[in-house]
């Protein structure tokens, strides 16, 4: 996916449960055939942890024939993760790594020094049509990790953690949460856990990470005592046990993790802590010095 400096999410407004810091109420937008919702980052906070990018996919239904097409394009300082509800989505990048990416399974591409990568429709169901729906987020990387190698991991359904009980279903894509760890290596400290939850339960975010917060995706959920819908990030302030409670079933993203050392340079796919980097990751793509994608003919080019 690709960022532009422009687009800017609208702020919810406080409410009255104490350890609620922020609710950002993300703007729809439509990026060439289907819709995104952008919760990250935002005037009033630019992450959450190193989640300095969060992005809803859809929901979305593409008929026979029609499909996603992100032609190859560059980042850098970061890593991506694509996580999807529904539908599938074929990786491509400049390192050679080939991965169709389905619900539930984890892949997390670290750009770090500089990576290149697409992302499209499947052929099958391009075919025959399909409904997508996901989230994508980048993980800004700490300083003295922004310039590391590339890299790519891919976890499927089997391999990832679930907890299941009565009424809650609670899937650990990276680090730790609800007493279970992810097994996909990270460069610094964060969580990321997807939490289906039916009407009238409810499930606790811990206490354990520095910054925390819930993404409502689906469904409307309560707060001591106050009410979101879906789509909705709430973001809360350190230290205090939260407890979430469905209103309708939800589906939900628990997320955050410890802050990084200082603020980041955002500008179109790029990531760093310094401002001179992202010049030079410029001129980098604009003269071809990113690695091509193999199977890809097309790009993105530079926006002007």
């Amino acid at each position: 996916m690709s960022w532009f400096p422009d687009q800017d999410p609208v702020l919810g407004d406080k409410r009255s449960c104490d350890a609620l810091d922020l609710v950002i109420v993300p703007r729809a937008r439509d990026i060439g055939g289907f819709e995104v919702r952008r919760a990250l980052p935002h005037g009033k906070r630019q992450m959450v942890g190193p989640f300095i990018f969060f992005d809803q996919m859809g929901p979305v239904q593409f008929l026979a024939g029609q499909g996603m097409d992100v032609r190859p394009h560059p980042h850098i300082g970061l890593a991506t993760v694509t996580y999807l509800f529904d539908g599938a989505i074929m990786h491509r990048d400049s390192e050679g790594n080939v991965e169709e990416i389905a619900p539930g399974a984890m892949n997390l591409m670290t750009a770090g020094s500089g990576i290149a990568h697409s992302e499209r429709t499947p052929d099958l169901p391009r075919r025959t049509g399909q409904k997508a729906f996901g989230i994508q987020s980048w993980i800004a990387l700490p300083a003295d990790k922004e310039e590391i190698a590339p890299s790519f991991q891919h976890f499927g359904t089997d391999v990832l953690p679930v907890v299941k009980e009565a009424g809650l279903t609670a899937r650990v894509i990276a680090g730790k949460a609800f007493g279970r760890t992810s097994p996909v290596g990270m460069v610094s400290d964060w969580f990321y856990a997807e939490v289906l939850l039916d009407a009238g339960l409810a499930a606790p975010l811990d206490p354990d990470y520095e910054e925390r917060a819930i993404y409502v995706a689906e469904g409307e959920v309560e707060i001591a005592g106050d009410r979101f819908s879906a789509p909705a990030m709430l973001i809360f302030r350190p230290g205090d046990r939260i407890t979430v409670k469905a209103i309708s079933r939800a589906r939900m993203m628990f997320l955050g993790g410890s802050a990084l050392e200082g603020p980041r340079h955002i500008w179109w796919n790029f990531v760093s802590s310094r401002k001179e980097r992202i010049e030079q990751a410029k001129e980098d793509w604009k003269s071809g010095r990113f690695g091509p994608v193999p199977g890809e003919t097309e790009f993105i080019p530079l926006p002007e």
